[in-house]
């Protein structure tokens, strides 16, 4: 039978944002996903989040995708920082007041990694027990100690080395620089938007979300 996901709106900051929410029977948690860079049409339904969603899917997850402010039928306009990790984080209070019980996977492509890297370490400090965070060709350049990173939940950094958004050797240097254990993997001969190597994507998260 297909599942289908079902549009929903969350209460957030600045009024509604729009979601797609996937149900999934007997879910091994839930995984909430943050999407690119809305100024340069970023959408929760860019390809590759499109990827991640179905992989958490197809690895027993039931998932959550959204708008910023701005995007879509989402109310607001854009904010480019600290606007959009907000209504990432109403998503999050929306989660745990419907899914109390679920394990919650956080997941950033692009300016979604800046996002889902700051969400989530806005959660720990608040004592939310994450199980995972991945976050692909992330913006870390906009990391810095106004948005912390989560110190406790495993953390998967992917990063394509022909990257022409996101600088790899940033993210390289980004990487080196975290003391807290993570992983790095490397995609060869691929853009910032997976560009052919989707599957590659797939392949890459799909065991560490099963196991």
């Amino acid at each position: 039978m297909l599942i289908r996901e079902t549009p929903l709106f969350i209460d957030g900051p600045c009024g509604q944002l729009e979601a797609l929410l996937l149900e999934v029977a007997d879910a091994r948690g839930i995984v909430v996903i943050c999407h690119p860079n809305p100024v340069q049409g970023g959408t929760m339904l860019n390809k590759v989040v499109s990827t991640l969603q179905r992989t958490a899917r197809d690895a027993g997850y039931s998932t959550l995708r959204f708008n910023y402010r701005g995007v879509g039928q989402s109310a607001g306009s854009h904010d480019m920082g600290a606007g959009e990790v907000q209504d990432a984080e109403a998503v999050a209070a929306w989660v745990r007041a419907n899914h109390p019980a679920q394990a919650l996977v956080l997941m950033g492509f692009s300016f979604g990694g800046f996002v889902a890297a700051s969400l989530a370490g806005r959660l720990e400090a608040q004592g939310e027990t994450l199980q995972q965070l991945f976050m692909v060709a992330p913006a870390v350049m906009r990391l810095n100690e106004d948005f912390p990173l989560p110190q406790r939940c495993p953390l998967t950094v992917i990063q394509p080395e022909t990257d022409e958004v996101v600088d790899p050797q940033r993210v390289y240097a980004w990487s080196d620089s975290l003391s807290r254990p993570h992983e790095l993997l490397k995609v060869a001969e691929c853009g910032h938007f997976f560009h052919g190597k989707l599957t590659d994507l797939k392949d890459l998260v799909l065991p560490r979300l099963s196991n």
